[in-house]
């Protein structure tokens, strides 16, 4: 009798969260690895000015996060809506609920406006 060991394939980290959309996890690698995407109402810009470099997810035209030397800063654009919340929400250090009409980030209560999360 032969036994033949499986070989499962490890958790790969790059693999899409079962609770995020396709476009999501699309514009959130995008971001992060600092290439142009356009999807529907989800733009990452790479941009250039002068020696800064920075990458800017955008929704409905939006800025919600901006990447820079100076750190990773989100904001919510205007709009807390459940899909500024999820493209949010993919971005690693991110982790925002919303209670009783209020939304938290990573545990602190927070307004919207424009803050540094790394």
């Amino acid at each position: 009798m032969v036994v033949r060991a499986l070989l499962l394939q490890p958790y790969i980290l790059t693999q899409k969260p079962l609770t995020m959309r396709q476009i999501t996890y699309d514009a959130i690698r995008a971001f992060e690895n600092g290439y142009n995407f356009k999807r529907g109402n989800t733009r990452v810009i790479v941009g250039h000015d002068g020696e800064e470099y920075s990458v800017r997810l955008l929704l409905h035209g939006n800025l919600i996060a901006e990447r820079t030397s100076n750190g990773v800063f989100i904001q919510d654009g205007g709009w807390q809506s459940n899909t500024t919340k999820e493209r949010l929400n993919g971005l690693s250090g991110v982790n925002i609920v919303q209670r009783n009409f209020q939304w938290y980030l990573n545990g602190e209560a927070w307004n919207g406006g424009f803050i540094r999360v790394h």
